[in-house]
């Protein structure tokens, strides 16, 4: 396995710390959501590994500089890189899958996307919309996924759900995590959210924005969910959720309301925008 130092000379040249390069004020403690659910992102960015027998899924890796943040994280749970096997995305943009080809590099694992992502993954960042000039190194896909997808490791099972809009291949992710002898219905929204700049209306690069907001939100909306948790963690109020979470008799992290409360707040949004951007 190449060191990850290797990809990154320059880091090497100055001996900075890979927390430095990762922008130190931005780290945050990995941390335990429930089950075998963790939290191994950065303070604004929301990477998760899944725990299982045969090894462990990683969810989103952030920018490429972010990686050795996301592996001093996962070693810092007592778990070991190399035992990740399954690389998955929420969407892709930069902060969130960037970092998949050195991480696909660090570990081996095998990388995972949605149809309508796979392309812009394996491209380096060509064929997004609006974020033209968004570049990163490009990442091997192993397999193209399509809505209702199964993703199994280890008798666990995450399900791919197609909520495009925010990308064509937005994806949002769902499993069951056993916890004190209860199960629990496990959402990781991929992004509901209307960026600035996104045009809903008469869009010529992506003429189905709007239909596919629509039915992101439809699916949302169906989704059973107790553990809430999303691209980043201020959808779902992570840094208030985690202080909570050190002194709480009951898990913070399970928080339907929350779930269903955002859901609702961000089509409101979308009907807002789209409404606004209709001809006068």
């Amino acid at each position: 396995m190449r060191n990850f130092i290797l990809l990154c000379p320059a880091v090497a040249l100055l001996g900075i710390a890979f927390t430095s390069i990762a922008h130190a004020e931005d780290a945050f403690p990995a941390h335990r959501v429930i089950g075998n659910t963790y939290y191994v992102g950065s303070k604004a960015l929301a990477c998760y590994l899944i725990e299982t027998p045969e090894g462990h899924i990683v969810i989103n890796t952030g920018f490429e500089e972010t990686v050795p943040l996301i592996r001093a994280s996962i070693e810092s749970l007592g778990f070991k890189l190399s035992d990740v096997k399954i690389l998955l995305a929420s969407h892709a943009h930069s902060d969130h899958v960037a970092g998949h080809a050195a991480f696909q590099e660090l570990t081996g694992a095998k990388v995972f996307a949605m149809r309508g992502d796979d392309t812009v993954m394996s491209s380096g960042g060509v064929g997004q919309y609006l974020y033209t000039d968004s570049r990163w190194p490009a990442c091997k896909i192993d397999r193209v996924l399509k809505d209702g997808d199964e993703v199994t490791l280890g008798g666990v099972t995450l399900v791919a759900h197609s909520t495009p809009g925010h990308t064509r291949g937005c994806t949002t992710w769902t499993w069951q995590v056993s916890d004190a002898a209860k199960k629990y219905d496990v959402v990781v929204i991929g992004s509901p959210n209307v960026n600035p700049g996104y045009r809903l209306v008469d869009n010529k690069d992506y003429p189905e924005i709007a239909q596919d907001f629509a039915k992101t939100f439809e699916v949302l909306k169906k989704l059973p969910c107790d553990v809430f948790l999303g691209a980043h963690g201020e959808y779902y109020g992570m840094l208030a959720k985690f202080e909570r979470q050190k002194t709480a008799t009951a898990n913070p992290f399970i928080d339907a309301e929350g779930y269903r409360d955002y859901v609702s707040q961000k089509e409101l949004i979308f009907e807002k925008r789209l409404k606004e951007q209709q001809p006068k």
